[in-house]
């Protein structure tokens, strides 16, 4: 299945039925009156949240989104039949945009979360809504209402506890591939990842989830290389973990690319803890290890762990580092939350 996370859309609400002119004609009914019925109502648009998809790749190929036009009133007093909805059905994590491509207008995080992107049109009052004391047989009834049509755009941001970060080739994906199931491309160029990959990481008997991106260059966010277009998938993330190459010539400097590079992007990057890891050590002898580790340090400003997607080594430390920051993560926002219930409850009107 191929990954698309940006798709554009057009959709319609259903207009709502005619109301209906009509009177009763029966034998022997010497005055029978006015009985037109109402219009039906249009159907919504709605985009829900669904579990097993993470891409828009339906939408390629479907973007025109119509619901059904509500049915016409009927003599007898016969209301119309309501138009059908429609469903737009979405992966978790998709926020949906107005034509503009910067308003939100809905973010669907959860499964089963839904939200109406347009309303159906109401159905026309039938002349037997019109009648009075002074109009016994009025000849007129209401026009359904029109639906309403939008052009919207739908964008993914993928759901996941940690973000990968590094250069091409920093062994993002080895290390992906090395604590999960996952199973994303590897080679010895760069660019080997050309869209984003999940993968869920057990530790401790926890699991979590790693979302690996391709990988950043030196000016990705004025469009080089791939870009900056993937990072909106690590917006998410409660925690993001830097790979830096041990074999780089320069480990500071590739450091300070890709903290650059996510400075540029904004978004709220760069106020995300962040885990530095020195990787590929296991193509370094003691001595280089420890020079470059010197170096990256400085360049951190903090501590640096060290591992090996290859061989395992220092694997279980790292991903312990990443289980402890989920929970501090998780634990904030649980206290928010109960912050703000508490709020919401000692409010009186």
């Amino acid at each position: 299945m191929k990954f698309l996370d940006l798709a554009k859309v057009y959709i319609r609400s259903g207009a709502g039925g005619n109301g209906a002119i009509s009177f009763r004609r029966e034998k022997f009914i010497e005055y029978g009156g006015p009985d037109g019925g109402d219009g039906g109502r249009g159907g919504d648009v709605w985009a829900e949240a669904v579990d097993g998809l993470n891409t828009l790749i339906d939408f390629r190929y479907q973007q025109h989104f119509f619901a059904k036009n509500g049915q016409g009133g009927m003599g007898k007093q016969r209301t119309g039949k309501d138009g059908d909805d429609i469903v737009l059905r979405v992966p978790v994590g998709t926020e949906i945009l107005d034509e503009d491509e910067e308003t939100v207008i809905a973010d669907l995080t959860e499964v089963g979360q839904r939200f109406r992107l347009a309303k159906g049109g109401n159905g026309g009052f039938g002349n037997l809504h019109f009648t009075s004391s002074t109009n016994r047989a009025p000849r007129h009834a209401n026009p359904g209402q029109p639906g309403v049509e939008r052009t919207l755009w739908l964008r993914l941001k993928l759901i996941a506890d940690v973000g990968l970060l590094g250069l091409p080739n920093a062994g993002k994906s080895t290390f992906l591939a090395a604590t999960s199931n996952a199973r994303p491309k590897i080679a010895d160029y760069p660019f080997t990842t050309l869209h984003p990959n999940l993968g869920v990481v057990g530790v401790d008997n926890a699991e979590f989830v790693v979302a690996d991106i391709p990988g950043l260059i030196e000016g990705a966010h004025e469009g080089r290389g791939i870009g900056d277009l993937f990072l909106g998938h690590i917006e998410r993330c409660a925690v993001l973990l830097h790979l830096v190459d041990g074999t780089a010539d320069e480990v500071a400097e590739d450091y300070e690319t890709i903290i650059g590079e996510i400075e540029a992007y904004g978004e709220g990057l760069t106020d995300k803890p962040r885990i530095t890891v020195l990787n590929k050590i296991d193509s370094l002898d003691d001595e280089l290890r420890q020079m470059q580790r010197e170096s990256l340090e400085e360049a951190v400003g903090g501590p640096v762990m060290m591992m090996s997607g290859v061989s395992g080594e220092g694997l279980t430390e790292v991903l312990r580092a990443l289980k402890s920051q989920i929970d501090e993560n998780r634990l904030r926002y649980k206290k928010a939350e109960e912050a703000d219930d508490e709020e919401d409850g000692s409010w009186q009107p």
